[in-house]
């Protein structure tokens, strides 16, 4: 049975590099966000656009292998499409509360930002975290936050998953 885990958080709060570095460690597939790929190709883009994201995000999650490692997840898609747009549509919301996995790894934005064409939000990622805390915990979805610098947000991941892989 593969453990399928899932970083999540505000913008810059190390998700990707996480989830990359947790991806070679354990040898995991690395399954990217994919609305950086779906942005970088747009000029703007508009509500609509989240649920075309969604959609591929979901299909590219459709791989198999022992340990699959989502950089991003509809959590992410949710929170901001409400955050933004004041709603968020009902695919979004349906296939956020089917989406399954074995863990979340929730990034706290206590390190520096890094700028970066397609991020919005410098200024907001704590009141952003505290929504990700929210949906996750009314979810009860099973959940580790991840602090402090690469070395310990590394060995809080390491120890969660190693926990998995022997469960």
């Amino acid at each position: 049975m593969p453990i399928i885990i899932a970083f999540t958080g505000p913008e810059s709060s190390g998700k990707t590099t996480l989830a990359k570095l947790i991806s070679e460690t354990f040898s995991g597939v690395l399954i990217e966000e994919y609305a950086r790929e779906y942005l970088d190709q747009k000029s703007s883009y508009e509500q609509i656009d989240l649920d075309v994201i969604a959609k591929k995000q979901i299909e590219n999650w459709k791989v198999k292998n022992d340990l699959i490692i989502a950089d991003t997840e509809l959590t992410v898609i949710k929170v901001w499409s409400e955050y933004r747009y004041k709603s968020c549509s009902d695919f979004i919301l349906e296939s956020y509360k089917n989406q399954s996995f074995d863990h979340y790894f929730l990034c706290k934005p206590d390190i520096p930002w890094e700028e970066d064409s397609l991020r919005e939000n410098p200024n907001n990622r704590d009141e952003l975290f505290e929504l990700y805390l929210n949906e996750l915990t009314a979810m009860k979805r099973h959940f580790t936050i991840v602090e402090g610098n690469q070395k310990n947000r590394l060995k809080i991941c390491k120890k969660e998953i190693s926990r998995l892989v022997k469960s």
